[in-house]
């Protein structure tokens, strides 16, 4: 997992891809109490994924024979010394791209997300939900900012289509969702949408891209405690025959867990990007990446930027009712009589919920510690 977003060459970065990805499946199919469901997920992932990274190694192949070299920066060298774009070229960005966007779950390549999400035992989809999603989104900026840095007035429409449809469908979905599972896989699909608006936020000189790529690490780092800390509060709401996720059991949870209801219900506003939490700020260094990014390159690029960045507070704001729709049916609906039971933490699990709240609460209070972090280490990559 940490080798993916290292790699330096589309080869290792294949291996790394799979080395990832065949542990997860294989995770993905061992809920106990669910296991139909758990294995059917585990299938649905690994046939999805298997076409997936055939995509990627296809890309590879063509981006190789128009380069000839599978190595990061030689692939940019020889687009600053190429002549005419290669068809072989734009077939290879293309399903390099389909890969990489499968992997942080982009639309249209999102389908999977939902599914695997629901049916994988909860502590695997918290790991896929945070690390992998670091991962992939780390080799997304390797392939498209020190490969193809070179081509991104060609990459960038599409890349402007895909952010905004992510966007959208993961909002708009969200709500039609019964189960808190899917409901925060549909979340994720909607923050990596948030994410890809930092990915367009690239500049004519290669200085300028450290801020861009630190308010993309800042938003991981929130975006990653927050998630494996809402995922472990769901561990703990059960019912006789093992977690309850369907909505309808979690009504009136605050009135009988209202330490934990209102942990879980910061969490939420954390993802909504509610001010005073880690989230607003996370949305907003990528955000305001995105229009300095638009305001340096030209104006008709700085109105697609700013025409995105419109988009992804419209996506925000659409997203907020699903997460405050769960916040009211825990606080002011009745508990049922046979409604489900809150397990005795372990430590572990109060450890990691400890944690992630802190963090949540604390970069929210005080952000700029994290983003100071954020940017130094981005400093001295100059993308490009």
């Amino acid at each position: 997992m940490l080798l993916f977003p290292a790699s330096n060459d589309l080869l290792i970065m294949f291996v790394a891809l799979e080395v990832m990805s065949l542990p997860l499946y294989l995770l993905c199919g061992l809920a106990r109490r669910r296991r139909l469901l758990s294995q059917e997920a585990s299938l649905k992932y690994f046939l999805l994924g298997a076409f997936s990274s055939a995509f990627f190694l296809y890309g590879m192949a063509f981006v190789y024979g128009y380069a000839g070299t599978v190595s990061l920066p030689g692939i940019s060298q020889a687009l600053a010394t190429g002549g005419q774009l290669d068809p072989i070229l734009l077939l290879g960005l293309s399903l390099l791209g389909v890969g990489l966007l499968f992997k942080i779950g982009a639309a249209p390549f999102h389908a999977w997300k939902p599914d695997v999400y629901q049916g994988a035992p909860t502590p695997v989809t918290a790991l896929m939900a945070s690390g992998t999603l670091v991962a992939a989104m780390g080799a997304v900026l390797r392939v498209f900012w020190v490969a193809l840095g070179n081509l991104d007035w060609d990459w960038r429409p599409v890349m402007w289509v895909v952010a905004a449809l992510t966007m959208i469908v993961g909002a708009i979905l969200a709500i039609t969702q019964t189960d808190i599972k899917r409901m925060l896989a549909y979340s994720s699909i909607a923050h990596a949408g948030f994410l890809l608006i930092g990915v367009m936020a690239t500049f004519e000189i290669a200085e300028k891209n450290a801020g861009s790529l630190a308010a993309i690490l800042f938003y991981l780092l929130v975006y990653g405690f927050t998630t494996v800390g809402a995922f472990a509060v769901v561990t703990m709401v059960r019912d006789p025959g093992g977690e309850a996720n369907h909505l309808s059991r979690w009504a009136g949870l605050g009135k009988r867990a209202p330490l934990l209801s209102g942990v879980f219900a910061f969490f939420l506003l954390a993802f909504a990007g509610i001010p005073l939490t880690s989230g607003f700020f996370g949305k907003y260094a990528v955000f305001a990446a995105a229009l300095d990014s638009g305001s340096q390159v030209g104006d008709a690029l700085g109105s697609w930027m700013t025409g995105l960045v419109v988009v992804g507070v419209i996506a925000s704001a659409i997203a907020a009712f699903f997460y405050v729709r769960v916040i009211v049916l825990m606080f002011f609906s009745e508990p049922a009589a046979d409604g489900p039971t809150v397990a005795m933490p372990s430590i572990g699990t109060a450890v990691v919920i400890g944690v992630a709240l802190l963090v949540t609460v604390g970069v929210g209070l005080f952000p700029q510690p994290a983003l100071d972090i954020a940017s130094q280490a981005a400093s001295g990559l100059f993308i490009r």
